[in-house]
């Protein structure tokens, strides 16, 4: 956040804690802990400005207006302001809009015990350009994300720069600091200079392991935008840099398709950012300081990398896809689904078989949506989860991830019954075995 002028007063930093995000005891998003790795964050580094600055924590907060009147101070500073939120997303039953639960919000009480989404836009808009980020890390509820594939992406006030993630319902999430926020933190400790926001963002976003379809913002048409560079205005650039200039992204089109290679196809809707990735031909070099979107067939390369045990960037250059997919395609598509497997086998490659259960049981019941429960992709990806499951060590997660497999395996009675035999005997297991065994 640029702040120019002498006469610059304090700043502020508003991090606000909703309600946690749990689905069948599994966690999705633990509010409380972000906000306690944010605390251990300089507020200069978390601002982006040396400015004498305010923070305020709002870790459980029930009162959505004593809440209101917390924000309306925060943006009364007439200096930078930061505002993170983090916690459930979730909708009233009558008006069908987005509220932030807090900490007492049940489903009969959100209009009276949660706060509104438009409070924020209200309470900015008469922010001065520049001087407001708004960050979010939320996990949304089964009629929260049915509004926002409606919508295609999460209002926020027009005189905030707004970066963030809405993970769908039905994925595990870390049992602590969440996956995008412990990565834009990461990002902040070990840049050799505080990158821009919106740099720190598609940073963030490439190195994150979200899951599929996660709601992404800001969108691809910002993120690819000319004079932009990997989520950074060209002009933002460190100085002294002499690898030439930035390369402008282009939007991704796979060779075999129609228009490939000449160019970027139809624009997506705003919603889902598609981060740049390195370039298409396979090498043992470190990537490119600024890399491109390629319009080549990415498979080989992904697998190559993955081979040569690169796994963090294989798995960045398939979420590069799916997001694109996701936007072209559409979220139930035959090729969406394709990438999430893709996702999944990397995972698996690279021994994160807790993400990879959830992938291929994601991949599995999106495809009984369009396929017969005997149909072949359809059993592999059954097979696949339960193998990725069974390598599980970690008790808890076994157990978070046991119930979606087993619901899988019994809506497929074609499939060899003995995966569901020793499926269903292992969870009685682990439901004895203490956690950490």
């Amino acid at each position: 956040m640029q702040i120019n002028g002498a006469k610059q007063q304090r700043g502020h930093v508003l991090l606000i804690a909703g309600d946690s995000a749990t689905r069948r005891r599994t966690v999705q998003v633990l509010p409380s802990k972000n906000l306690a790795a944010l605390s251990m964050v300089p507020v200069s580094a978390l601002l982006g400005s040396n400015v004498p600055s305010d923070t305020t924590y709002l870790d459980g907060i029930h009162d959505q207006n004593a809440l209101q009147v917390r924000l309306r101070t925060a943006a009364a500073t007439p200096g930078p302001l930061l505002v993170y939120l983090s916690g459930r997303l979730t909708t009233d039953r009558r008006g069908q809009q987005l509220y932030l639960a807090l900490s007492r919000t049940t489903a009969s009480t959100v209009r009276y015990t949660a706060l509104p989404w438009e409070w924020l836009g209200t309470e900015l808009r008469t922010r001065p350009q520049g001087l407001t980020t708004v960050v979010f890390d939320l996990a949304a509820d089964k009629a929260a994300w049915l509004l926002l594939r409606e919508y295609g992406t999460l209002p926020a006030s027009t005189a905030a720069e707004v970066y963030g993630v809405v993970t769908p319902p039905g994925f595990a999430g870390d049992e602590g600091v969440s996956s995008y926020t412990r990565h834009w933190i990461e990002q902040l400790r070990h840049a050799p200079e505080r990158p821009s926001n919106s740099r720190l963002h598609a940073l963030t976003v490439a190195s994150a392991a979200l899951p599929p379809g996660a709601l992404v913002l800001p969108g691809i048409r910002e993120i690819t935008a000319p004079g932009y560079a990997f989520g950074h205005p060209a002009t933002d650039r460190p100085q002294g840099r002499t690898d030439g200039p930035a390369p402008q992204p282009v939007v991704p089109r796979p060779a075999h398709e129609p228009g490939g290679g000449r160019g970027a196809g139809p624009a997506p809707r705003t919603g889902t950012v598609v981060v740049p990735q390195t370039d298409a031909a396979p090498s043992t070099q470190p990537p490119p300081a600024h890399p491109v979107f390629v319009a080549q067939d990415p498979r080989p390369h992904i697998h190559a990398l993955a081979q040569s045990g690169r796994h963090t960037e294989a798995a960045q250059m398939a979420q590069m896809w799916e997001q694109y997919i996701l936007q072209t395609d559409g979220f139930d598509s035959p090729k969406a689904t394709e990438w999430v497997e893709i996702r999944a086998d990397l995972a698996k490659m690279s021994g994160n078989f807790l993400l990879a259960t959830q992938l291929w049981v994601g991949a599995g019941r999106t495809r009984l949506v369009h396929q017969s429960p005997d149909a072949p992709e359809v059993l592999s990806a059954a097979r696949s989860a339960h193998y990725c499951w069974t390598q599980l060590q970690d008790a808890a997660r076994a157990r978070e991830c046991g119930p979606e497999l087993i619901s899988l395996l019994r809506a497929l009675p074609s499939l060899d019954r003995r995966h569901l035999t020793v499926a269903q005997q292992r969870l009685e297991f682990l439901h004895d075995t203490p956690d950490g065994s």
